[in-house]
Parts: structure tokens; C-alpha cells; sequence
């Protein structure tokens, strides 16, 4: 394709690229699927439990039929943000570079935004406040995983249940901090109960097994903060939530979260700038990352001393 001075052109081979690309340090996906939405802001219905009450069916001859009476539906209000990041190209680059430097420059915003997502996810899901009663612990002395007396397993247990009792589903999704991690996979009593294999450790398929969960990821992404220290994004904790697969999702499957995103993005687009000797290519996308079931999720935090 090419430059057209001052303007601005949405460059298809680069946005597939930006679709297709995925950082496997980023997690906050697995809690938050990307799902399609038409508008920049709208509602999303909810549906009560009404399903779960036992209603009395039983009809005497010729009587009237059982009736429900239906619950009032609620609904959450949406408003995607627009998130943007350019990299520019010297045209002197471009001729000297060994490299296609317009697919770089897409990875690389594409990698900010990336971060920027799977920073608004980790901080909303390690928030305790966004988890209702019964939904979170924070573990202390000898509770804390890095103590040998400590039971990894019965605290996740019970998290698996406090969420089954709430949406009748068991969570098959769990982020874990890469600290806790360190903790589990030489946590004595893990490796006590896989003492007859043959790798001495915990690993996360092992892990998956004696946890029952199906998807369990380390957030091992960091973060630079304003005075340069690199830090981890995902903190001593582990997250359990209930996220149905692609398959499944509709409106009346419980769902921990999703980031809702506007339809056709993210987009990948180039102009130039000084006369034609910098090429801009610029990502853009509109998303929000939102808790629609905090029922759905369960908060494991302090997991280390």
C-alpha cells in the first residue's frame, strides 16, 4: 500500500496481524473474553435465579396450572473507552532495517494495549471490594501457603464451592500470582499427594488435577510504575472464576466478566507526517474490561508471608 501524505488509511493486512496477535504473559483474557458489541455504550440484561426456586408443580384435576411469577430483570449500563497508541517510521529506517518495520510497530502497540487490558483486569479482580460476602478470603499466619502447615487444597475447595452454591457451576478458570505460585509447587502437602510420580514438584498440569479446575494460568506480566521499578502485575493471590466457553456464552449462562469490544476492532491504520519521511501506524481499540457475575468469581488474597 502506499503513503498518502496527511492521511490516514486503515491498512487491512496490518489489522489482521493486530487481531491475530496474543502475548502469552497476558491472562486477564482468560477472566474476560473479548466479546462483540454494536454500540460504544448500552445496557446489558440480567436474569435473576428463578430458575433455582422450587416451585410447587403438582395440578389437581381440572385445576388451574401452576404459575410463575417472573422476576424483575436488571440490566448494566456499558461505556466503552478508545485506546490508542502510534509508533513511527523514519523512511531511512524503513530502507537500512532488515525487518518489515510496519509489523513491528504494530506488534509493539499492539503489545501496549495489550498491557494497558491486562492491567485494568488484574486491578479490578484483586480489588476485594468488587467480590460480594462469602466470595474472598485473606489468608494470615499459618494459613499463608509459604507455611508447611498451611492446606492449599482445602482453601480452594472451599472457593470452588462458594461459588457453586451461588451459580449452581463450578469454576473452571484460575489466575494465580506468580509468588503464589512459587509457594504451591514445592508446598509440602502438594507434594506429599503426588509423592509416586516422577517429577518432585508441582506443575500446572498437576496442579489442574488436584485442583479440578480446568484452565489454571500464571499472570507472570509486569509493569514499569512512575519512578521506573519494574512490578508485578499479579500480586500474591489466586482468582477462581466461572467464565463459560465461546460455545456456551448467552445471555442466560452466568459469566464472571467479559471485556466488551466494538465491533471490527482492534484497527491498525498508517498516515505520514513531515512531507512523507515518518510513517505513523497506529492501533486503536474501543473496550471495556467489566465484572457482569461477581457471583462467579471467588478472591484468594495474602496467599504468602
Amino acid at each position: 500500500m502506499g503513503r498518502q501524505q496527511n492521511l490516514r488509511v486503515v491498512d487491512p493486512v496490518l489489522t489482521n496481524i493486530a487481531h491475530g496477535y496474543t502475548n502469552a504473559d497476558f491472562v486477564g483474557g482468560a477472566l474476560f473474553p473479548m466479546v462483540p458489541v454494536p454500540k460504544e455504550g448500552g445496557k446489558i440484561p440480567k436474569f435473576g435465579k428463578e430458575q433455582f426456586k422450587v416451585n410447587a408443580t403438582e395440578r389437581a384435576l381440572r385445576a388451574q396450572s401452576n404459575r410463575i411469577l417472573p422476576e424483575d430483570r436488571t440490566a448494566d449500563d456499558y461505556n466503552l473507552t478508545e485506546h490508542d497508541l502510534e509508533y513511527p517510521i523514519d523512511y531511512r529506517e524503513e530502507d537500512e532495517d532488515i525487518f518489515p518495520l510496519q509489523e513491528h510497530g504494530t506488534m509493539v502497540v499492539q503489545e501496549g494495549i495489550g498491557l494497558r487490558h491486562e492491567k485494568k483486569s488484574a486491578d479490578l479482580v484483586q480489588n476485594n471490594a468488587n467480590f460480594p460476602a462469602g466470595n474472598k478470603i485473606a489468608l494470615s499466619g499459618t494459613d499463608q501457603f509459604t507455611d508447611a502447615a498451611s492446606d492449599p487444597l482445602g482453601v480452594v475447595e472451599d472457593g470452588k464451592d462458594a461459588i457453586r452454591q451461588k451459580i449452581v457451576k463450578m469454576p473452571n478458570t484460575m489466575i494465580i500470582g506468580p509468588s503464589t505460585y512459587k509457594a504451591l509447587r514445592f508446598h509440602p502437602k502438594l507434594l506429599e499427594a503426588i509423592k509416586y510420580t516422577s517429577l518432585g514438584k508441582v506443575t500446572l498440569e498437576i496442579l489442574r488435577e488436584l485442583f479440578e479446575i480446568e484452565t489454571i494460568l500464571v499472570g507472570r506480566a509486569v509493569y514499569a510504575d512512575a519512578d521506573g521499578v519494574v512490578q508485578d502485575i499479579w500480586l500474591d493471590n489466586m482468582i477462581l472464576a466461572y467464565v463459560p466457553a465461546a460455545n456456551m456464552r448467552s445471555r442466560y449462562e452466568p459469566s464472571y466478566g467479559y471485556t466488551l469490544q466494538r465491533g471490527g476492532f482492534p484497527e491498525v491504520a498508517t498516515y505520514d507526517e513531515n512531507g512523507g519521511k515518518v510513517q505513523i501506524v497506529r492501533s486503536t481499540d474501543r473496550f471495556q474490561v467489566k465484572i457482569l457475575g461477581a457471583d462467579a468469581g471467588y478472591l484468594i488474597e495474602n496467599t504468602n508471608a
